[in-house]
């Protein structure tokens, strides 16, 4: 080691004295930390805003990363979980259960399509897509297959932070290129969004199909990969090209799920029915962390065996803590007394006319809305720092990425913060041409 001193970085003598005497000992995500802005002090969130501690309150346009789907801070997911913790706050999950757990199990299996009875609990959608490669490589395993253990993944996909997880993202454009050719090799190809990347799917499978364990997609809408949205039928096309060449089809639903589409999953779109989804992010209404693994009977009934080595061996020590699954169950609640899917349609259509002005902007490559997700993509952004900042100086949350600027706020936002929020955006999109 060299001994070398991280210097002080601009902002660790700013704000309250918590904030002062602990920002240089964190490591922040996506973030250089030589060059990054400080991150701002919040001490406050409620609805739809943030309250940093100089007294500033923000319109947040992205509900933190897409979990606070019902605002910050709603009372009903609040007092279930006060509740929870005056009976237990965690109790492991091995040889033990709780209510919490199974209750929310029942749920989620009777609001999936099909048989996709099976849950296995997690605490973060990167380890949920980490069990589905799992359960998949092992699904054939248990069989006598031993061939099957790669997968297919697609262009601008991406499933996570993890090792298996970032070997099924597109490391060309995600963030995980340096690690190419250290990672598990599997196979990217391009959506079978066309009659000639649907006929490119169909050679690939003919020549590689005995080696794959399954399928891996976003549905609907790749969310880090750049908010690139794709139709039902690429959906239908993956789901005949699995039953044709006997694939176990996964969804990664951890972006889609909970209504973020327009539907409360992304496969009810479709009408597709895949082997194995994964969960997390808004799973608790962004309460707590929380994720879950769900596969359809005909891929658990190869784990149930008199084998002993036939089991799925993974267990995270907080699976299914009983603050994150009563957290999960008040917000399966809200979705069944409160009016969600409204909600998100109403928000599509206010986010197609407040982003329509962005069209006619210098430097705008598209604009696109699905559900409660509206992205402005630019031809390029120089500054996101400073991108950033613009939209602090309007009184919004925004954070860019790439060439992306995009807003998914909570369902519950109101007309006039959504405004705000839209506003925001074609304003400052617009200077950046000025």
């Amino acid at each position: 080691m060299s001994g070398k001193r991280s210097s002080t970085r601009a902002g660790e003598g700013e704000g309250p004295a918590w904030y002062q005497g602990g920002i240089a000992h964190v490591w922040l995500p996506y973030a250089q930390m030589k060059a990054a802005r400080p991150p701002l002090p919040v001490v406050r969130t409620q609805g739809c805003r943030i309250v940093l501690a100089d007294g500033r309150e923000l319109v947040d346009g992205i509900a933190s990363w897409w979990t606070a789907c019902h605002g910050y801070n709603h009372p009903h997911i609040r007092e279930a979980v006060e509740r929870q913790l005056t009976l237990m706050p965690h109790v492991m999950f091995g040889g033990l259960a709780h209510e919490q757990a199974l209750t929310l199990a029942r749920r989620l299996a009777a609001r999936m399509p099909g048989d996709l009875t099976r849950v296995f609990f997690s605490d973060s959608g990167s380890v949920a897509v980490e069990v589905a490669m799992k359960m998949a490589v092992q699904f054939w395993l248990n069989q006598g297959v031993r061939t099957r253990k790669k997968f297919l993944a697609f262009t601008r996909a991406y499933h996570g932070d993890t090792t298996g997880a970032m070997a099924v993202s597109d490391s060309d454009v995600g963030m995980h290129a340096m690690f190419r050719g250290l990672l598990p090799e599997q196979y990217v190809i391009d959506l079978p969004e066309n009659a000639e990347s649907a006929a490119a799917l169909t050679r690939f499978l003919e020549r590689h199909a005995d080696e794959l364990a399954g399928i891996i997609v976003e549905p609907l809408v790749q969310g880090a990969g750049g908010m690139r949205f794709h139709d039902p039928p690429v959906l239908r096309r993956l789901r005949d090209a699995a039953d044709r060449y006997q694939l176990l089809l996964i969804f990664d639903e951890i972006f889609t799920g909970f209504g973020r589409t327009g539907t409360l999953f992304a496969c009810e779109t479709a009408d597709v029915t895949p082997d194995i989804v994964t969960l997390s992010k808004a799973l608790t209404g962004g309460t707590l962390p929380l994720a879950a693994t769900l596969a359809r009977a005909r891929v658990f009934d190869e784990f149930w065996s008199d084998d002993p080595k036939h089991a799925l061996m993974h267990g995270p020590t907080f699976m299914a803590n009983p603050l994150g699954c009563a957290a999960a169950n008040a917000s399966l609640d809200l979705f069944e007394s409160e009016p969600r899917l409204q909600q998100v349609a109403a928000i599509a259509s206010t986010l197609e006319r407040g982003l329509a002005p962005c069209r006619d902007l210098p430097g705008v490559k598209e604009v696109r809305v699905k559900g409660a997700i509206g992205v402005v993509e630019l031809e390029r952004i120089d500054d996101l720092d400073g991108l950033c900042a613009r939209f602090l100086g309007e009184g919004v949350f925004v954070r860019p990425f790439g060439s992306i600027v995009y807003l998914t706020p909570a369902f519950t936002i109101g007309e006039d913060e959504l405004a705000r929020l839209t506003d925001a955006v074609t304003k400052v999109v617009g200077a950046l041409g000025e």
